[in-house]
């Protein structure tokens, strides 16, 4: 390999448990080349298959396939480094996420694009974690925003004498009117707990008659 290849994998690989294959491909003789690791990225133990474009490409996830294709195709012409993030299936069935890198290399006489080189990495697990760490945060701003929501319906109910399924459509119902989102309208309500508010101000905060008020 190149120095500028070897650089390109002490890149990708240091301090991560990601599984880094290498591969080499013929342009002219069509053959590919696999190292131990790409082989088992691809779920088989080296040697199992004779790799192939068209096993490539057969593994490549169905709304990427036509993608990766292009981007080989392309690079067997120019020869300039490529890199792409696409999903496989590989042979057990199991979805993976991929990072792709390569380059051309030209023959000597010719000037050519002969064959080309680079990596395969299974970047599956960063990918979950990152999934996971984004659901999480998802997860603790929805709790976030539902805190004062449901602080605010046991407010309301209490000072209206109503239960929470209505404290709560009388929320909505100042939301609506007012064009204010339903956790600002609780967040309001909440506000007024510390100062002892009382059944008027819940009421005048949610645009309704106070409890016990002689209508207009």
């Amino acid at each position: 390999m190149t120095a500028e290849s070897t650089n390109t994998e002490r890149a990708l690989t240091p301090g991560t448990n990601q599984l880094t294959g290498r591969y080499r491909y013929g342009v002219v003789t069509q053959r590919w080349w696999w190292s131990d690791e790409t082989f088992q990225i691809h779920g088989f133990e080296p040697g199992d298959v004779v790799p192939t474009t068209t096993l490539v490409l057969a593994h490549k996830h169905p709304d990427d396939r036509a993608r990766v294709s292009r981007m080989f195709q392309g690079a067997a012409v120019t020869g300039e480094p490529f890199s792409s993030v696409h999903r496989i299936m590989d042979a057990r069935g199991r979805e993976r996420t991929l990072t792709v890198v390569g380059e051309g290399r030209r023959d000597a006489e010719t000037s050519r694009v002969c064959e080309l080189v680079g990596y395969f990495v299974d970047v599956t697990s960063a990918v979950e974690t990152r999934a996971g760490m984004a659901a999480s945060a998802s997860i603790r701003a929805s709790a976030a925003s539902r805190a004062p929501i449901e602080q605010a319906k046991g407010i309301v109910a209490f000072a209206l004498g109503i239960d929470v399924e209505e404290a709560f459509e009388r929320l909505r119902t100042t939301s609506n009117h007012t064009n204010v989102a339903v956790r600002d309208v609780a967040r309001r309500i909440v506000g007024l707990a510390p100062t002892g508010g009382s059944a008027a101000d819940v009421a005048e905060a949610l645009g309704v008659p106070t409890p016990g008020a002689p209508r207009p």
